[in-house]
């Protein structure tokens, strides 16, 4: 391709290098979507529809940007002799800046983690990238070269953005008739195939039939101006009614509208009438999208007003731990000039998302009920989203409630509340849970040793958001929700309300003498020192007093700066551990309250340890470690 003079005297100062994880991404694509080639082509007609929605709403208040040439639509070119395949849309279009910003960089939050899960093996990165998205750079598993040619909407200037995909790209002044792009792809060798018409028409059939937009196929291949072949029905598939809609063409407009590779989980078409009137075409994911807990907790439903889209972010559709849905929603009754300021606060909106809402978690409880092993995979990727909403004390909050499912130490498999009460103890008058940083660590707390030897069941929580929530729900069905961590757990209720009740080991002798001897050597570095009644294995625990911050939830805010100093905790040792009689008996035998001290400093250290804490002074803790086993080897 023969370059402009101007062309060529600013490509050296227009080179630019890719952002790091479109490079990372661009190596995923090349290596892992061999196979699914043919996903390059609607992921280029989606983003050129795209293009040309937006130019179509811009256009409502500023006619100008449409005139001259307002039928929008994507066109396919061809052109077997020089090897390209061009995807071009009369759309919005891009200046410099655009194509900088759009075509070298992935500006949403969490794609460098996100990209890191990348492991070489094909079919695990091929989901990585469905929950991604490819877009444009899909276009790079067929071809060797792209170029994309742009005029904005309202400008009169061209550019060509130009890369191999390598490492850099260009971007140097051109021309270009009319707004729009033109996106020309080289094609490699083994890539041919996208030249044969037939070829063609059955991808664009299969993959973007659906799109409310008219897709042609140019008969010469080379230009503008000729004739050209319609190739799909451009009809707004939420419109239509459900028995004409197969599940391939629900998932196929679920990966358009989402650029997903997954398959929905779940589908919901409805179509409402009367007061309001508006359908919507909704997808729950089956993966979880890698920006699902972006900081600004954005949704990304499409809002058409009578077919014509208006944004595709539209956050008042639905509360934000609901962000994982895709799809659009088509409203009658909005003003079709209507601005995103306006839509903050409009009343129209408010009564659609209310039953938006509503529908979504109807149809998710319908699904719990009836399917409950797929149900749990769906909580396993979003459960945490939609706890977020029982933090918000929303008017859904008895309905999430009943949606929410819980790992715990009665059973393997999920379990929602209403299942814990029907297992409670005579006696048990809360509902307890544990929460941690990973289920590993929480099903391994020694606060749990006396709940499980009675046969009391845990919630295992290890979501961050569950330390804000259960506080603010308090109860569930009049029972409270109790943390195994705080102080007065309440066992003995449960154990005495037994019908088969054992009577409690009595403490050893002298316990009390070693519980005095530890709350003076330990003084100020702990609230109180008592025996325990929770503990059945490990020598010692540490527990929050009522009304000090959950342990777990403290470590969190001093993880992340919130929090400088933490509250002391109460140290409860166990009477029937057997170190906890060796060191009663000792004392009773030689008074040596010198070592027993170090005993404790080393208990109250081990206790530090299996709650995740950072000691404060290891080296005192090592040589306190050393001298004791000193001690013992010479007895």
């Amino acid at each position: 391709m023969t370059m402009t003079h101007q062309e060529t005297k600013s490509s050296s100062e227009s080179r630019h290098g890719f952002q790091a994880e479109v490079g990372r991404l661009l190596d995923i694509v090349a290596h892992s979507l061999y196979s699914e080639r043919a996903v390059f082509l609607r992921e280029l007609i989606s983003n050129a529809a795209d293009a040309c929605d937006k130019l179509r709403y811009l256009s409502l208040t500023h006619a100008d940007l449409i005139a001259g040439d307002p039928e929008l639509k994507v066109v396919i070119r061809a052109d077997a002799q020089a090897g390209t395949l061009t995807i071009a849309d009369n759309g919005i279009g891009m200046n410099r800046e655009d194509l900088v910003e759009n075509l070298g960089t992935i500006a949403r939050s969490g794609t460098a983690a996100f990209l890191k899960q990348a492991t070489g093996d094909a079919a695990k990165d091929l989901a990585l990238i469905g929950q991604f998205g490819v877009g444009f750079y899909a276009a790079f598993m067929v071809a060797d070269q792209v170029e994309v040619v742009s005029r904005k909407a309202g400008e009169t200037e061209a550019w060509r953005w130009s890369s191999d995909g390598r490492g850099e790209f260009e971007v140097v002044a051109t021309e270009r008739d009319k707004r729009g792009s033109d996106v020309i792809l080289h094609l490699k060798a083994d890539a041919r195939e996208f030249l044969e018409r037939d070829r063609l028409k059955k991808i664009v059939t299969k993959y973007s039939d659906h799109i409310p937009l008219p897709i042609f196929l140019a008969e010469d291949g080379k230009g503008s101006g000729g004739k050209e072949e319609r190739l799909n029905e451009a009809s707004a598939l939420w419109m239509k009614p459900k028995s004409e809609i197969t599940e391939q063409g629900y998932a196929e407009f679920y990966r358009h509208s989402a650029h997903a590779f997954d398959k929905p989980w779940m589908t919901l078409h409805f179509k409402v009438e009367g007061v309001l009137e508006y359908a919507g075409l909704l997808f729950v994911p089956s993966t979880r999208p890698f920006d699902l807990f972006d900081p600004d907790r954005k949704n990304r439903l499409k809002l058409y007003v009578k077919r014509v889209f208006i944004t595709d972010s539209c956050d008042e559709l639905v509360p934000p731990y609901l962000r994982f849905l895709r799809g659009v929603v088509d409203s009658s009754d909005l003003p079709l000039n209507i601005s995103r300021e306006m839509l903050q606060h409009n009343p129209v909106l408010a009564k659609m998302r209310a039953g938006i809402t509503k529908r979504v978690l109807g149809e998710l409880e319908k699904r719990a009920k009836d399917e409950p092993d797929a149900y749990a995979d769906f909580w396993n990727q979003f459960g945490a989203v939609l706890k977020e909403g029982l933090y918000e004390q929303n008017d859904q909050g008895d309905a999430l409630l009943s949606l929410a499912r819980f790992r715990s130490t009665a059973s393997d498999k999920l379990v929602s509340l209403a299942d814990y009460l029907a297992r409670m103890k005579p006696g048990q008058e809360a509902i307890y849970y544990i929460t941690g940083e990973t289920l590993e660590a929480a099903s391994r707390s020694p606060h749990l040793e006396g709940f499980r030897a009675r046969d009391v069941e845990v919630l295992l929580l290890t979501d961050p958001i569950d330390e804000f929530w259960v506080p603010a729900v308090g109860a569930y069905k009049e029972k409270p929700l109790r943390s195994v961590t705080r102080g007065g757990a309440e066992l003995e209720k449960i154990v005495n309300a037994a019908a088969d009740k054992k009577p409690a080991p009595p403490a050893p002798e002298g316990i009390d003498g070693l519980i005095a001897l530890f709350k003076l050597t330990l003084k100020d570095a702990v609230k109180d020192v008592r025996s325990s009644q929770r503990l059945t294995e490990s020598t010692a625990c540490l527990v929050a007093e009522d009304g000090d911050l959950d342990i777990n939830l403290e470590r969190l805010l001093r993880q992340h700066k919130r929090l400088d100093t933490g509250a002391k905790r109460v140290l409860e040792i166990n009477p029937q551990c057997q170190l906890v009689a060796a060191l009663t008996k000792r004392l009773k035998a030689k008074g040596n309250a010198e070592e027993i001290g170090e005993a404790a400093w080393l208990i109250l250290d081990q206790a530090r340890i299996l709650q995740g804490e950072t000691l404060e002074d290891p080296v005192a803790f090592a040589r306190r470690q050393s001298e004791m086993m000193r001690r013992a080897l010479e007895n």
